[in-house]
């Protein structure tokens, strides 16, 4: 006879493994939505820097989804961040830095929007993560070429 496996009720936060050294790890808790396949995630990992206010700037890195072991959630992680690079506009002489958050470049990361389970996010420490909802619109029907 097989034993029960106390999976319903177990804190889903023990299948993933702790963060490496020098990585802190953040979790997003999804509220319940209704139509949650009509909806994306943007995960967004930057840093709060001083820079000018004249120029567009960025991180060099990547978000990678990656698999917990034996449990087949996914974990997503910033192995680097940086170097940060931007556009280069002359700014005014004598214009002030301000503290302005800077996020990794390239396309937006979307993940699939689930709320059974958090998002699990492992960045280098002094990194922060943010994220923004994507919802889908109208479904509208294509015309058919002549």
């Amino acid at each position: 006879m097989l034993a029960a496996l106390p999976l319903f009720g177990a804190d889903p936060m023990e299948a993933f493994p702790d963060p490496a050294e020098g990585m802190t790890r953040w979790v997003i808790q999804l509220p319940g939505e209704e139509n949650e396949d009509e909806l994306k995630v943007e995960l967004i990992v930057g840093k709060t820097v001083e820079v000018d206010a004249v120029n567009r700037y960025f991180f060099a890195g990547r978000i990678e989804a990656k698999t917990v072991a034996g449990w087949g959630y996914t974990r997503h992680q910033v192995d680097q961040l940086g170097p940060m690079a931007g556009t280069l506009m002359a700014p005014p002489e004598g214009a002030a830095k301000e503290a302005r958050f800077v996020r990794l470049g390239g396309e937006p990361y979307l993940i699939r929007y689930n709320s059974k389970l958090p998002v699990v996010i492992d960045v280098p420490e002094g990194a922060e993560v943010r994220w923004r909802l994507w919802q889908a619109g109208e479904v509208r029907k294509a015309e058919q070429a002549e």
